[in-house]
């Protein structure tokens, strides 16, 4: 039967035996030398490629934790400078205040010693005013008596101490006995 396939006439499309059998040795001739040489060089260069992505891959992994680590150290670096930074702050306002308190003190003490110094002054000035007016009341009050009286006074007064007992009232009497006020 296979003959009668061989013996059909289809046209063209009847392969003669010689060429078919010619290019089926070719084509197992070709596809042995493809096999034996080409593909495994083919084979070689994609396996190499592979590699080399692969390669690249492992490189880019690699590369992608050594940048989160380095990421890492330097968040850890950034926050322990913002904690120092944080800390320098605090010891600096502490200073200040300290400082502050310090030369606010310091300006206690002063504001004190001007204080009593003035008073100081201002008691010897008083004493100095006090000492000159009792003189000058006295003199004046002498006279003004002497001139009511119509006769000179200055003499009795001095030797009685008139002026001197009647200042010493008026220093230690309250305002409002002076003035004739009451005070309430």
């Amino acid at each position: 039967m296979a003959m009668n396939f061989l013996a059909l006439d289809v046209g063209p499309l009847k392969p003669e035996p010689a060429p078919l059998v010619l290019a089926a040795v070719l084509f197992f001739l070709l596809f042995a030398v493809m096999a034996k040489v080409l593909l495994p060089r083919i084979n070689k260069v994609l396996v190499e490629r592979e590699n080399a992505t692969e390669g690249r891959f492992d490189e880019a992994e690699a590369t992608r934790a050594e940048a989160a680590r380095v990421h890492a150290e330097y968040q850890e670096l950034l926050a322990e400078a913002r904690h120092e930074a944080a800390r320098l702050r605090q010891e600096s306002v502490e200073q200040g205040t300290a400082i502050i308190a310090e030369l606010r003190a310091e300006g206690q003490r002063q504001r004190e010693e001007i204080i009593s110094a003035g008073h100081a002054v201002i008691d010897a000035e008083r004493a100095v005013a006090e000492a000159e007016l009792r003189a000058q009341v006295g003199v004046l009050a002498t006279e003004l008596a002497g001139r009511v009286v119509g006769e000179p006074v200055a003499d009795f007064a001095r030797d009685n101490g008139v002026v001197d007992r009647f200042l010493e009232e008026l220093k230690t009497a309250e305002p409002s006995d002076v003035t004739g006020e009451k005070r309430g």
